[in-house]
């Protein structure tokens, strides 16, 4: 890949961290109500903590398989439009249902980090990194084949887990920004004045990534 290719990637993992974070149904005014039933600025960092946390774990928990299976390169291509087709269905069915998972309902508030990961999972938004980080751990050639699975398998886990942690750190800088600016100066009221919802946005976006993804798989060979 050239380098501008993997910092296009690396942007695009980043760019959406900030997506998810500024979402509000990823949960950064929970951390609001956090740190104002506390009336704690502690509080509201704990809560976003535990919402990074959450987030994390799903999104390595979607990599990890993924990069599990690019130690069989020779279905490397399969794979990759295999992946693609999952993110495009699964934005097309946050089209059609836009109902929220009612799972949620039923996680206690204080479960922060468990909420977080089935919102994330919920909303397929570990889904959406899975073609960028696809085309970061592309294996190149078919000659490339011929190297260790081991070594291959170990250098895919890292990826995972870096693309994962740069993702969150995005995600929840944004959010917190947001979540600290509610909570000092703009006040509970611009929740629910102010209120944004990308379920749309968010459905749409799956399927365009899916289809980028595809369509990569076609670039690289």
């Amino acid at each position: 890949m050239s380098e501008w290719t993997t910092a296009g990637l690396w942007l695009a993992v980043i760019a959406s961290g900030i997506y998810h974070g500024v979402n509000p149904g990823m949960g950064w005014p929970l951390a609001v109500s956090a740190g104002l039933l506390d009336r704690r600025t502690g509080a509201l960092f704990r809560a976003l903590g535990l919402l990074a946390t959450g987030h994390f774990a799903a999104m390595i928990g979607i990599l990890l398989p993924f990069g599990a299976m690019l130690t069989l390169i020779v279905w490397e291509r399969q794979i990759r439009i295999a992946a693609g087709l999952i993110v495009i269905a699964a934005g097309i069915y946050l089209l059609i249902n836009r109902r929220h998972p009612r799972v949620l309902a039923r996680i206690p508030p204080a479960q922060l980090a468990l909420w977080s990961f089935a919102a994330a999972t919920a909303h397929g938004a570990g889904l959406m990194l899975v073609p960028i980080y696809l085309g970061l751990c592309q294996a190149g050639e078919p000659d490339a084949g011929h190297q260790a699975a081991a070594t291959l398998m170990t250098g895919n886990l890292i990826t995972a887990g870096t693309v994962s942690v740069v993702h969150t750190v995005a995600m929840i800088a944004s959010g917190g920004i947001l979540a600290i600016a509610v909570y000092r100066w703009l006040g509970p009221k611009f929740i629910s004045q102010s209120w944004f919802n990308l379920d749309i946005a968010w459905a749409v976006s799956l399927i365009l990534v899916g289809g980028i993804g595809i369509a990569s798989v076609g670039f690289a060979r």
